[in-house]
């Protein structure tokens, strides 16, 4: 459980409370069911790590565009609703080398535009001769985007790396030394759905 949802949970349950006290116990019942919503949303379960020359999914959901960007990057696109898990995790081991901030617009995540104009960070991850590029992008209902590591920091393969509230989109960008492994429709899971393998490793 991440903390976010316990806090969350509580404000709505204290609210719930107060209006069953001030008015019917029936009308505190929407304020008791988001506290409730707030704990399965905010979930964060143990994953099982896979080995080997590989890159897992950062986040659950499923696969809504794999693209092919500059001639030689590959793009995998990852869509999270709001019953997914929101807990992100690092695709790849190695090394935080930058952590950008974008403010931008809301559209609905799924939207192709959403990769360049939503509010987002950009993570990069580097080590073992590869270079990783992966987006927490806002959505329409998403209003916030959480990376809990900074440049310099280092991530072993699935490590929880940050968070993105309340449904959202995940783009990850791969150099020509992967081969792509996930399928467009194809539901992944943070942490354990192996989405790319490298070729030259």
């Amino acid at each position: 459980m991440v903390a976010d949802g316990i806090y969350y949970a509580l404000a709505f349950a204290a609210g719930g409370g107060f209006v069953s006290y001030m008015t019917k116990p029936v009308f505190g019942v929407p304020l008791f069911v988001l506290a409730a919503f707030c704990l399965y949303f905010f979930r964060d379960p143990e994953r099982e790590i896979p080995s080997g020359p590989v890159a897992v999914s950062p986040a659950d959901g499923k696969v809504v565009s794999i693209a092919r960007l500059n001639g030689t990057e590959k793009r995998i696109s990852i869509f999270l609703n709001i019953f997914d898990v929101h807990v992100n995790r690092a695709p790849v081991a190695g090394t935080v080398s930058s952590v950008v901030y974008q403010p931008g617009r809301f559209l609905v995540a799924s939207r192709e535009e959403a990769s360049t104009v939503n509010e987002m960070n950009t993570i990069t991850v580097e080590g073992e001769g590869t270079r990783i590029v992966f987006k927490q992008i806002a959505g329409l209902i998403a209003r916030r985007v959480v990376c809990w590591k900074r440049p310099g920091d280092k991530v072993a393969l699935g490590e929880r790396i940050g968070l993105i509230k309340f449904g959202s989109r995940m783009d990850v960008i791969f150099g020509p030394e992967w081969d792509i492994t996930a399928r467009v429709g194809e539901r992944v899971a943070a942490g354990s759905s192996i989405i790319a393998r490298r070729h030259d490793a």
